[in-house]
């Protein structure tokens, strides 16, 4: 299987391989709303709203210990996050990749990062345990 063609064997036609330009890279690096979207036990996607930021050129993403998507990303790294343009709803940047890794967010310092880049304030609840995911970005898609 190539890298341009879907698990199942399909091409992927359109869907730019990483790296990203420098322009979406950009957009990326600002605190935009995001929905990422994870596979679960039966195939089917499972999505939810998150924060992230741009790590070097991986997505950083940070859950509460118990959400499901942990659970579907430890047992099938392939995710896809969407980015919105809030100042303009035509305009989203999907990144398709996998988790390359998870890790306890000891001291919460990343979850206090997101909440910073999107609230201007450390995380209020102190009390849950939480995880981070990275993930490196395989393909890529503008939507406008």
């Amino acid at each position: 299987m190539s890298r341009r063609q879907s698990p199942s064997g399909h091409r992927l036609r359109g869907v730019p391989e990483a790296p990203l330009p420098r322009e979406l890279v950009e957009f990326l690096e600002e605190p935009n709303a995001a929905v990422i979207a994870t596979v679960r036990s039966d195939g089917a996607p499972y999505t939810a709203a998150t924060w992230y930021d741009w790590d070097e050129g991986r997505v950083l993403v940070n859950m509460d210990y118990e959400r499901l998507r942990l659970s579907h990303m430890r047992r099938d790294p392939r995710v896809s996050i969407t980015v919105l343009d809030i100042g303009d709803w035509y305009r989203a940047i999907t990144v398709l990749g996998r988790v390359v890794e998870i890790r306890d967010d000891d001291g919460l310092r990343d979850i206090d990062r997101l909440s910073q880049r999107y609230r201007g304030e450390p995380y209020r609840n102190r009390e849950r345990k939480r995880v981070t995911a990275l993930i490196e970005p395989e393909r890529w898609h503008e939507h406008r």
